[in-house]
């Protein structure tokens, strides 16, 4: 494998994990379609994800993760039990991708982009359902739900299609997220 190939599958891992932040299963559903279609290539222990059983088994979980989000009140829940899935999940897609590494290097990766990316950004989005909750008393949830699936979609296709943009592109809408919730944070509450 060549350097750029690596950087390639790095990326490609970072922008997956990220992904993972905002839908846990959409991501793992589109390796696991691109690894079955012989689009990218799986680490020698991740080849079960190119298995017509994990297809399946994250389509049905994909769709009940999707539409228990609309649920009100289950979606902050679903947030509270999500933040440690998404470290693991962000792991997992980042270490099944990252190939022709040194096993510790290449855990070490993923955990340390994949799962810190998945993590970072899965507490990002619970800010802000948090703050949707408070503001709107979840009537605007459905609307950050949608957001957040149509982003973890995009995210993961565009991973696919361009790993070095997407990682780009990772970094300044965090950079972005970073400042609206600082933003938001600072705000008080007006005193009526």
């Amino acid at each position: 494998m060549s350097d750029f190939d690596l950087v390639l599958s790095v990326a490609l891992g970072i922008g997956l994990a990220a992904a993972t932040g905002l839908r846990l299963f959409v991501p793992m559903l589109t390796v696991s379609a691109a690894a079955y279609a012989g689009y990218i290539p799986l680490s020698e222990n991740f080849a079960w994800l190119a298995t017509p059983a994990a297809l399946i088994l994250l389509g049905v979980a994909s769709i009940v993760e999707i539409l228990a989000y609309y649920v009100p009140g289950l979606d902050n829940l679903l947030d509270t039990l999500a933040t440690p899935a998404a470290f693991v999940a962000g792991t997992v897609v980042s270490a099944a991708v990252i190939t022709e590494l040194p096993p510790l290097v290449k855990w070490a990766a993923a955990i340390i982009a994949g799962g810190g990316i998945a993590g970072l950004t899965q507490s990002l989005t619970t800010v802000v359902r948090a703050k949707s909750t408070m503001m709107t008393g979840t009537v605007g949830n459905p609307a950050i739900a949608t957001a957040e699936l149509g982003g973890s979609l995009a995210v993961s296709l565009l991973a696919l299609i361009a790993p070095l943009l997407t990682a780009l592109v990772i970094v300044v809408l965090l950079w972005l997220a970073f400042r609206w919730v600082r933003r938001i944070s600072r705000q008080q509450p007006t005193k009526s």
